[in-house]
């Protein structure tokens, strides 16, 4: 009786909590491949490919630009993705603006036409940019890396802001200008500031984008090597220890940012309530 009645006790406790439980172990099967790279980060691993533990070592994080091409790739990937991500970020945010406040002929048509490279296979789109790059005789590297990236990336700001853009209130820039705000000063200090959140967001999923892709980069890179391709030919001949390494400081970066944004939107939230009270 008492199995029965503790196991009864667990089933209501489990279907209380349902979807703590599997949202928790959603996230710990996303997470477990990050965990499986920052493990081995410190393996010294005997020969070229570090798939099996060895013994514990801290040589490749001191020394993680110890192979040849591994840095430049990183470097070039982020310059890559920091000039996409601006290039994207400023075409995308004035479409979104287009979209969202104006009436034009064939905006129904471009309104779908901007959501086609996120339907379409990717690649498709890559083939298609080679073919484009070699009709006009243009040289690969990176500057074709650069119009495709943009290209690529465009669409997904476009979605972010303009989702962004049609949440906010008409009536605050109405205000603005009854209080003889100018169309300039009306956009800087109140569409700009609340569109912000939509901006970055589309921003920061443009330089994740730029910088993790592989099919766009292999098809139109000619002998430029960024960091995805350079793990992509590593893997073929024995991935270095410090691949591990730069993807455990990414990852880390990357929660550390989205760490700092919750902070920075709990503490807005907490001065909004305060001002409001």
């Amino acid at each position: 009786m008492r199995a029965l009645s503790a196991t009864r006790t667990s089933l209501r406790w489990l279907r209380r909590r349902l979807v703590v439980v599997a949202g928790l172990l959603t996230l710990a099967y996303l997470l477990l491949p990050n965990v499986v790279v920052t493990v081995f980060s410190f393996n010294h691993p005997e020969g070229r490919f570090n798939y099996a533990w060895r013994e514990f070592s801290t040589e490749a994080w001191t020394d993680p630009c110890g192979v040849a091409g591994l840095c430049g790739s990183l470097t070039l990937s982020l310059q890559l993705a920091g000039w996409a991500t601006l290039g994207a970020t400023v075409l995308g945010t004035m479409i979104a603006f287009a979209l969202s406040r104006y009436r034009f002929r064939g905006r129904t048509a471009v309104n779908s036409l901007i959501f086609l490279p996120m339907a379409m296979p990717e690649v498709v789109m890559a083939a298609s940019l080679l073919t484009l790059f070699l009709n006009m005789g243009a040289q690969l590297g990176f500057w074709t890396l650069l119009i495709a990236h943009v290209m690529f990336c465009l669409s997904f700001v476009v979605t972010a802001v303009k989702a962004r853009v049609m949440s906010m209130d008409p009536n605050l820039e109405q205000a603005a200008r009854d209080l003889y705000a100018s169309p300039v000063q009306t956009f800087l200090r109140v569409t700009l500031p609340i569109a912000a959140p939509g901006i970055a967001a589309g921003a920061l999923l443009a330089f994740a984008l730029s910088f993790d892709d592989f099919i766009i980069t292999n098809f139109n890179a000619g002998s430029t090597v960024t960091f995805p391709m350079y793990v992509w030919g590593s893997a073929q001949r024995g991935t270095p220890v410090q691949v591990n390494v730069i993807g455990t400081v990414l990852f880390i970066v990357a929660v550390a940012a989205v760490l700092l944004g919750m902070l920075v939107g709990r503490r807005r939230g907490r001065s909004a309530r305060e001002i409001r009270t």
